[in-house]
């Protein structure tokens, strides 16, 4: 691993430090109760409910335990265990600590993570209330705007406010500025004064401005949640008498140049900065009813390597810079993917399988939005079949081995789940994005569906970018990668999130978007971090300098 210390994206409750849930019936309540002296990394403290990526990991996975453990909850109540404080935001001083890489990382994790309360509520039903207690501002309002609905106190003091241009010379970055619009429908020049106002708005005035949907006299605040959160709750078909299962840790070995899971295997080439992602295909019996499934728990293998997966993507993400090029491949049986796709699909509506559905789908769409280069690699021993296909076509590129003279020779096959169940980010399944939604396109390529592909095969109806032989194959893998890694990786970047999302736009894509080009962009202007800038002085009794021209 990299010199630095290593982040951990598993926890559990017993180990939390800044979140607290607890349980009446259909309504859990997720409780921010931050540790000013648990910061994640040392040089500040997170006073006033103020996050790091440490937070937001707890925050994580207190909601996918909400969604694993507790199927019989529908609401979740998110509010502050603080008087007066319901989230000040990320830190500031964390902020101005931290490498340029670390805060786009910490930003991109935030914005999955919010995203992801709003996946849950459109797929699973579990649906989230903001009750805002206390002061609101930056990425607390942003964690606040995620969420269905927000309940703001009225009690003359408590405000919402995104005060980042104005404070810090910076955006409201994970979300905020695309919500107020896109999913508020806050009136423009409304939005301008509010996004320039370090005081934020209050009251009724708030609700006015669509900034809350209601607001609640302190003594009557709590019945108003309770009473609206139950309200929530009776949307939902989560079910009451579900079976919960525990989270156990994922099983895993870090190693100097690899990461090892059951289901997944990452192996690091830090000469060449290429990492290889292995993903395997189940063996065994597999369960193929829901009794079977319960009773597998969270050994069920889609979950299980879904959960592996995820773990994996994370941990390279943050912890190794360097390695800048991901090789796809899988290994297995296919027809073992397959079954388990048939069982998924089957029974998708059963509460667990829809979870894990949503893991699965949120864990593809992690990949998608990875600044990484993806190659995939469909060579003897793979099995990109069905939702295994989903991880090649979530690639920038397929290299596809032609062995026609083979017993075997390496295939791909699609199946009914890669025309929707795992939508990207956009809406979209990867298969629309690869070729526009034109629909010739689309009526050959699912004309083949449940047909092993060759390569050959693959090519004429555009599943594969190349397809060499045996004889080219080394070489031409070979220089592509070498070619791919000597390029600039802020420019792979920008030329990657552009051609991985085509076509219309929504509220999460113009959130990544904004992320990747407006936000990375500013958080390395002088005005912002220079000697001068607005986080670095922040704090300091000092008044940030700016460079006045325009750029």
């Amino acid at each position: 691993m990299s010199a630095s210390p290593i982040v951990d994206y598993q926890t559990n409750p017993s180990q939390y430090k800044h979140v607290k849930l607890s349980f009446n019936g259909p309504v859990a309540t997720l409780s921010i109760d931050i540790d000013e002296n648990a910061g994640l990394r040392p040089g500040y403290k997170l006073k006033l409910n103020s996050y790091d990526l440490g937070v937001d990991i707890e925050l994580n996975d207190a909601v996918n335990r909400i969604r694993f453990e507790h199927p019989e909850v529908r609401t979740v109540v998110v509010t502050s265990a603080k008087e007066k404080v319901f989230c000040s935001g990320a830190n500031i001083f964390m902020l101005g600590v931290s490498s340029h890489a670390w805060k786009v990382n910490f930003c991109k994790f935030t914005n999955e993570t919010r995203n992801g309360l709003e996946d849950s509520s459109k797929y699973s039903g579990l649906k989230f209330l903001a009750a805002v207690n206390g002061a609101c501002a930056g990425g607390g309002y942003e964690l606040a705007l995620a969420c269905d609905e927000i309940i703001l106190v009225d009690d003359r003091s408590s405000s919402v406010s995104l005060p980042e241009v104005p404070l810090l010379g910076v955006l409201p970055g994970t979300g905020g500025l695309t919500r107020v619009t896109d999913k508020r429908h806050v009136r423009h020049d409304l939005a301008d004064i509010f996004c320039t106002s370090v005081e934020g708005v209050r009251g009724q005035k708030a609700k006015d401005w669509r900034l809350v949907d209601q607001i609640a006299k302190p003594a009557v605040f709590a019945q108003t949640v309770q009473a609206r959160a139950l309200e929530l709750a009776a949307q939902s078909d989560r079910p009451a008498d579900g079976k919960g299962l525990s989270l156990t840790p994922v099983q895993r070995t870090i190693e100097a140049d690899a990461l090892r899971y059951n289901h997944v295997t990452v192996e690091i080439d830090r000469a060449k900065r290429v990492a290889t992602f292995t993903v395997k295909a189940p063996t065994g019996a597999q369960p193929t009813d829901i009794a079977g499934i319960e009773a597998a728990g969270v050994n069920w293998y889609p979950l299980a390597m879904a959960r592996d997966l995820e773990d994996a993507i994370l941990s390279m993400r943050t912890n190794e810079l360097d390695i800048g090029t991901w090789i796809i491949k899988t290994s297995g049986d296919a027809q073992g993917v397959l079954a388990t796709d048939a069982v998924l699909l089957a029974h998708q509506n059963h509460w667990l399988v829809r979870e894990t559905i949503g893991l699965l789908r949120r864990t593809f769409s992690r990949l998608d939005v990875s600044s990484r280069s993806l190659f995939a690699l469909v060579e003897e021993g793979t099995c990109f079949a069905g939702s295994f296909l989903e991880l090649a076509l979530a690639c920038d590129r397929i290299y596809h081995l032609a062995l026609p003279d083979a017993d075997k020779p390496p295939v791909v096959q699609l199946n009914e789940v890669n025309f929707g169940l795992f939508p990207m980010a956009t809406g979209q399944s990867r298969l629309s994005r690869r070729f526009y939604d034109e629909q010739p396109a689309l009526d050959a390529v699912r004309a083949q569906a449940g047909k092993p592909l060759d390569a050959d095969a693959a090519f004429a109806i555009g599943l594969a970018t190349s397809n060499p032989d045996d004889i080219d194959w080394t070489d031409e893998v070979r220089i592509a990668i070498e070619e791919r890694v000597a390029m600039s990786p802020d420019a792979l970047t920008g030329l990657e999130a552009n051609l991985r999302f085509n076509g219309q736009e929504n509220m999460i894509t113009r959130i990544f978007g904004r992320l990747t080009a407006w936000q990375n962009w500013i958080f390395q202007r002088p005005n912002a971090v220079g000697e001068k800038g607005a986080l670095k002085v922040y704090g300091k009794g000092d008044k940030a300098a700016f460079d006045w021209n325009r750029v």
